[in-house]
């Protein structure tokens, strides 16, 4: 099997745990129902800017499961990739702000592409108004299994020592995985070179085939070439270890000073939405994150539920545009 294919089967078997979590949540999510809503009155369009498959898709529908069964309409995933996200994001900066069509935002599509395009045709902080964070997500540090080093101070060393030898790989120019390396490399002050790819799976591919000596993957789809010792991992990129690799270090144990890096989802929605509408889909949201079986079933795909308020979604969204703004114009890096 391909490792395409390997991790194409990881997100099936995600996939049907997740929706296998979500089966009694109606009685849960249909609490928040109001007994004479004014809205809505017809289906909802949740928009996702990248395409079918992989485990934000998979994060996608469960939500969309979740307002389903808590707002008593059928919400509808579309897909709509483009510009590395942007195609889909400014469809729904420029949709009707009656909370029909809701955004699942990203730290790739909120973040990343706004600070690498410089025309997105979109402003994170302007253009939503920004609901409820979904899930937060561990990113792992890996290297191929045949590189001597074992440590994140093994791999600095090896790098210094071997000046203009090592690669790293990306899903893309500009791509989220690219900022991950590029914020290690400014805080430990190594160099590597640049080899970016279309996809995380070519990515990988080429981790394996040791075309590459580092990449960063999030958790939920590497842990299984992980636990099969097929790629080592030598630290998370999170604040905190993961109960999934409990003896993994994090960055900053592993002697990288303030490095934390991860993939984050949510629900953002055109600015000027009625605060109303707002304040119903956090609502829901929030109760169907916090169930029970919802909740283990994310974690064991790697990511963790992670809910907010609206003003704290949107306090942390405009942090982590500073944050990532900053390292590409420190790194250099633009699209045309």
């Amino acid at each position: 099997m391909t490792t395409s294919g390997f991790l194409r089967r990881d997100f099936a078997s995600a996939a049907l745990s997740m929706f296998a979590g979500i089966v009694g949540l109606a009685l849960t999510a249909g609490m928040a129902q109001s007994q004479t809503p004014t809205w809505p009155t017809r289906p909802i369009r949740l928009v996702l800017p990248f395409a079918p498959g992989g485990p934000t898709d998979v994060v996608a529908r469960m939500t969309a499961q979740i307002l389903q069964e808590g707002l008593g309409q059928a919400a509808i995933v579309e897909n709509r990739p483009g510009a590395g996200g942007a195609t889909g994001v400014r469809s729904v900066a420029q949709a009707e702000p009656d909370g029909y069509t809701i955004l699942m935002g990203s730290v790739a599509t909120l973040a990343s592409v706004p600070a690498v395009q410089k025309n997105a045709g979109f402003d994170p902080n302007k253009s939503f108004a920004h609901v409820v964070r979904l899930t937060t997500s561990s990113t792992l540090l890996i290297v191929p299994v045949s590189l001597p080093v074992n440590t994140v101070a093994d791999f600095v060393a090896y790098a210094k020592a071997n000046p203009g030898k090592l690669n790293f790989a990306s899903a893309g120019y500009g791509n989220q995985t690219h900022l991950n390396v590029e914020l290690f490399k400014a805080k430990t002050g190594i160099g590597l070179t640049h080899v970016p790819y279309k996809s995380g799976a070519e990515m990988v591919t080429a981790l394996l085939a040791n075309d590459v000596q580092l990449t960063f993957s999030d958790i939920s789809v590497i842990l299984p070439l992980v636990e099969d010792k097929r790629v080592k991992a030598l630290a998370v990129a999170s604040e905190q270890r993961t109960p999934l690799l409990p003896d993994l270090p994090t960055a900053i144990e592993a002697g990288v000073p303030d490095f934390t890096t991860g993939f984050w989802t949510g629900l953002s929605v055109p600015a000027g939405t009625p605060a109303a509408i707002v304040n119903r889909i956090n609502k829901v949201v929030v109760e169907g994150l916090n169930a029970p079986n919802v909740r283990a079933a994310l974690i064991k795909m790697g990511s963790t539920p992670s809910p907010t308020t609206p003003e704290e979604y949107t306090d942390f969204v405009a942090a982590e545009v500073v944050k990532w703004d900053n390292l590409v114009k420190q790194a250099g890096i633009k699209l045309d």
